[in-house]
């Protein structure tokens, strides 16, 4: 009797050992297909990320190879990938070509000057609707915020009367000052990020006896910078770019930038405005800063827009 309480509880414990050893079988197994499954996404995502890579960093490699190659072979069909003989001179004759560094230190001046204005005026605002209490403010920051959605076309032609009424066409003027004094759109970025910023400092540096101006200066500026950072890289990245506006208000070299000076380029009908390598090369010249500038900021930026909301989160 003893002995077959024993044989049954012997095979009581080799049948839960087979059923731990079963169960462990199982759990491995179904890490392994989690691993496995794991690493098939992760591999997916990244050619995925490869393919849009690609797509977007081949037309500037194009361009970059279209200018340092001769017209003929521009020209031909099919095109080659590289250059026989890069034409490194193609970036000096589009100096000779068009007062191509008038039209650049336009462009520095116009970018420089509407971002500093944009940066201290959308700041300004962002730290008045988020760290003042007034009445009204937030049915004010809702007006404001929806001029948004009113087209540029819109305000085209009554900013041109603005303008020609100023005396300010085809002047420096009729660029900046339009530009310096804000947009809902910096105002929004900046305002969410000031929002994530402690109380607590504020109420501080009141009990030390700082002013509203001084605690918005010396301690909600500093703690801003990713947010700054994003707003001045789309800030000069939106003036840099911009094209209608200067069309409209400039006509003269001496205040035009960049990219009207691109357009004179396939405008003009003579052969060497017809230049595609020229073109080109004038094209590289003209988004290099930007490239540049992105390069340098691209860690706060990043941040910027992750902490603000703008990425999604």
């Amino acid at each position: 009797m003893i002995s077959q309480v024993k044989n049954a509880n012997l095979a009581a414990v080799k049948a839960a050992d087979r059923i731990d050893a079963d169960y462990g079988q199982q759990r491995l197994l179904v890490k392994r297909q989690y691993r496995i499954r794991n690493m098939l996404r992760q591999i997916l995502i990244y050619v995925l990320l490869c393919v849009v890579t690609l797509i977007v960093i081949i037309p500037f490699l194009w361009m970059v190879s279209t200018s340092l190659k001769t017209t003929v072979e521009a020209s031909t069909y099919p095109p080659s990938i590289l250059p026989s003989v890069p034409q490194w001179h193609n970036y000096a004759d589009v100096f000779n070509a068009v007062p191509f560094l008038t039209y650049l230190l336009n462009s520095i001046l116009y970018a420089s000057a509407i971002t500093i204005g944009q940066l201290f005026c959308c700041s300004l605002s962002a730290y008045a609707f988020s760290r003042l209490t007034f009445p009204g403010r937030n049915k004010l920051f809702i007006v404001y915020l929806a001029t948004m959605l009113i087209p540029g076309a819109v305000t085209l032609v009554p900013s041109f009367i603005m303008m020609k009424t100023f005396g300010w066409l085809d002047s420096y003027l009729a660029i900046i000052v339009p530009g310096i004094f804000g947009s809902a759109f910096g105002t929004f970025l900046l305002r969410q990020f000031m929002y994530s910023i402690p109380r607590e400092l504020d109420e501080a540096a009141t009990l030390d006896g700082a002013s509203k101006f001084r605690i918005y200066w010396q301690i909600i500026l500093p703690l801003s910078r990713s947010a700054l950072t994003v707003l001045a890289v789309t800030t000069i990245m939106n003036v840099w770019n911009d094209f209608v506006w200067p069309l409209v208000m400039l006509q003269s070299d001496s205040v035009t930038p960049l990219t009207m000076g691109l357009s004179i380029f396939t405008s003009n009908g003579t052969e060497q405005f017809n230049n595609v390598p020229l073109n080109m090369a004038a094209s590289t010249m003209t988004v290099a800063p930007l490239i540049i500038i992105f390069l340098f900021a691209q860690r706060h930026f990043i941040r910027g827009i992750a902490v603000s909301g703008l990425g999604g989160r």
